[in-house]
């Protein structure tokens, strides 16, 4: 088994996104240790990880609102701000990762994409692919990135899945959150999504609803958009989203069991 999945751990899972600045150090140290368990079970399977920025990059950009474009002094310095908040918190993801004994690289976007109108226009994506034959473990996370339109802007995990899948074919795309999938009657929560496809997304936008705490990058609606645009371009591809709370769901989302809500063309 040779598969390629794309694993996105939020930033509501691994910070407190209500207080800001905070990593979940335990919850990292946890999720890195399933990881590890997942991939020392001779699966073959290549990850490539993702991660949100949660309550570090979110709280900074919503201030400066840096998404929205880069221009002025006061702009950049929230560009600045941004980018060394995401940068803060990759490393406490970094470190759990080491301390479970995983080889891991870190590739900021910041310093490789280049984007266009808020879209990758530019990356190359060749370091991630050598780390990959080699069995190191790339990690990508949410960050600031120059842009040829509006100067500077930001581009979520998601943002950044969107352009690696079209480039790497991934048979899967986990996203892995503190909801338990994408709810029917959000906020009520009564009516969890097994299945989401194009067809009966257009039936269920209204309800989706968007994330709780900052979140300057479109919540729950737009993750569940660039999935279903992108298993509408990359044949047999299905994307996850899921709860990671819960002891052991990581691993069970790795290894192939069915939780959350599964989207599929």
């Amino acid at each position: 088994m040779n598969e390629l999945v794309l694993l996105k751990l939020g930033g509501s899972l691994i910070t407190d996104k209500t207080r800001p600045y905070t990593p979940r150090r335990n919850k990292l140290a946890d999720l890195a240790a399933q990881i590890a368990s997942v991939r020392a079970g001779g699966s073959g399977m290549r990850l490539v990880l993702g991660h949100g920025s949660g309550s570090f990059g979110h709280t900074a950009a919503k201030e400066y609102g840096t998404r929205d474009g880069v221009r002025k002094a006061e702009d950049w310095k929230g560009f600045a701000e941004v980018h060394f908040q995401a940068a803060q918190l990759n490393q406490f993801v970094m470190e759990a990762l080491h301390h479970a004994g995983i080889s891991a690289l870190a590739f900021p976007p910041s310093g490789t994409v280049i984007a266009s109108d808020g879209k990758v226009s530019i990356w190359d994506t060749t370091p991630i692919r050598m780390a990959l034959a080699n069995g190191i473990l790339p990690v990508v996370y949410g960050d600031v990135v120059f842009d040829e339109v509006r100067g500077g802007t930001i581009l979520s995990t998601e943002d950044l899945f969107q352009h690696l899948a079209r480039q790497l074919t991934p048979e899967r795309i986990l996203l892995a959150g503190l909801e338990a999938g994408v709810w029917a009657d959000f906020p009520a929560r009564k009516h969890l999504l097994s299945g989401i496809n194009p067809q009966s997304y257009e039936d269920l936008k209204a309800s989706v609803g968007a994330s709780h705490g900052a979140d300057v990058t479109g919540g729950m609606e737009s993750k569940v958009g660039q999935m279903l645009a992108l298993v509408q371009a990359i044949p047999g591809l299905e994307a996850v989203i899921f709860s990671a709370e819960e002891p052991g769901n990581l691993a069970r989302a790795l290894t192939g069991e069915a939780l959350g809500t599964r989207i599929s063309a």
